[in-house]
């Protein structure tokens, strides 16, 4: 007897999982994360092209169906979904798995909004236990991959858990849901041109594997059928966007004893992650200096943050470029002593100041033979004095193993929704919050969804 596709064993997963399968840390790190996802997608409503979205798709159709978060609009279910996903990822501040490198609820959470609100009643049990399987299939495909990323994985195998959470709340069998990942396959997109060029088709594209989650399980609800050997086939997504893999930790995370979920990392940064490392050096080593005394700095990490962040300076950057280079971010810290979602707008992407001192910043590989490695970084500073400093780490701040505090937590979230389009009320935003840290006690999410506009 031959072994079943991992698309059916994703399917598998996605429908017999319940919620008192979840570990107690999988619950908690859910709600953490949930809460955490809407903050920066509200914050995203106000950011460079969100508006351009939602113009574009107003001649896609005008059925009041679901929220875009942050703003006045309400939009078919299939526009929330990619308008919110676009929202999530376009300010580089969305949580991630780092082993996987991809940032799972950004094009899964926003699907199962849009569902939730198109569809009537999901309760809060329901919208955990459908992120944790989604995270599952998502950063299960990318711990599986052995080699170097060659498609933007947020957006490819993001699309995946994305259609695996919402084929589970549709109520679709483990037919149709097998072929519901056929069906997303052939819409699948993600390339990293995009994060090459700093442009926001970067995050779009999260947007469009959201919205074509709902309509891959649309279209197997219907009867569709799709293709069934999605992933390891001769012309499957492994072979074909990833290369070279390893199912054993992909399946480990599907047997209940490891929960992908309970191991995703916040960003305590507006900035790509692989610059993290180097931000949190750089405010450990600016410490009584002034960025005058500074002569130059080195962020030295594995190979994929110098391929994904050692980019040149540019005098006058898109916001996606900016929020990707190390040495823009770095002189932003240096100068004030943090990285805000600020530092991304007006007069700030061509300061003259920033990018005299990103002159002086430079991030390099340190040659190591593990492809999706973010650790570990090191940052040496030279002083005009001659001084040298150094600082580096094992594991970056709020990873895994040194999460951020309650406090630091909720201090992001607040800040995130001053950012919103559309001025939301701090009476909603503290309600929300209680909200979420009750979730699996709420019997309708549309009671949540509805605090996210005014």
């Amino acid at each position: 007897m031959t072994a079943p596709f991992l698309a059916e064993r994703f399917a598998a997963h996605a429908l017999q999982t319940r919620f008192e399968d979840l570990s107690e840390d999988a619950v908690g790190q859910a709600k953490v994360f949930i809460l955490d996802t809407l903050g920066v997608g509200i914050a995203g409503s106000s950011a460079f092209g969100a508006d351009g979205v939602l113009v574009a798709a107003g001649g896609w159709g005008s059925d009041a169906e679901a929220t875009v978060w942050g703003r006045r609009e309400r939009v078919p279910a299939t526009t929330a979904a990619m308008a919110n996903a676009f929202q999530v990822h376009c300010q580089e501040y969305d949580c991630v798995h780092e082993g996987a490198v991809l940032h799972p609820l950004a094009t899964a959470l926003p699907a199962i909004l849009a569902l939730a609100e198109r569809g009537g009643r999901i309760s809060g049990r329901e919208l955990i236990t459908a992120c944790a399987v989604g995270v599952s299939v998502s950063a299960g495909l990318g711990i599986a991959s052995r080699s170097a990323m060659r498609f933007f994985r947020p957006a490819t195998a993001g699309g995946f858990g994305a259609t695996a959470a919402v084929g589970r709340l549709m109520g679709l069998g483990q037919d149709a849901l097998t072929g519901a990942f056929g069906l997303q396959y052939a819409q699948t997109s993600g390339t990293l041109q995009a994060h090459v060029e700093g442009s926001a088709a970067l995050p779009l594209q999260v947007g469009f594997n959201s919205r074509a989650a709902l309509q891959s399980c649309d279209l197997a609800r219907a009867g569709v059928p799709g293709m069934r050997d999605v992933f390891e086939g001769p012309y499957g997504y492994l072979r074909l966007f990833e290369g070279e893999w390893d199912l054993a930790d992909t399946l480990e995370a599907l047997s209940g004893r490891r929960w992908l979920i309970a191991e995703l990392s916040h960003k305590p940064y507006p900035a790509g992650r692989a610059t993290h490392g180097g931000v949190e050096g750089l405010l450990e080593l600016m410490r009584g200096v002034t960025p005058d005394e500074v002569a130059g700095v080195v962020v030295t990490g594995p190979p994929v943050t110098a391929r994904l962040c050692g980019r040149p300076d540019l005098p006058d950057p898109s916001p996606n470029y900016a929020r990707l280079c190390m040495a823009y971010v770095a002189a932003k810290v240096m100068l004030h002593g943090e990285i805000d979602l600020a530092h991304y707008r007006g007069a700030e992407l061509t300061d003259t100041a920033t990018h005299a001192l990103a002159q002086r910043v430079r991030m390099q590989s340190d040659g190591g033979t593990d492809p999706n490695a973010l650790v570990p970084v090191s940052v040496e500073m030279t002083l005009r004095n001659g001084e040298v400093r150094n600082w580096g780490c094992e594991q970056m701040l709020a990873s895994p193993g040194r999460r951020l505090s309650r406090e630091q937590h909720l201090t992001k979230f607040r800040r995130c929704w001053e950012f919103a389009e559309a001025p939301l009320p701090t009476t909603a935003r503290e309600k929300l919050i209680e909200m979420v840290d009750a979730l699996e006690s709420l019997a309708d999410v549309r009671d949540l969804t509805a605090l996210l506009a005014p």
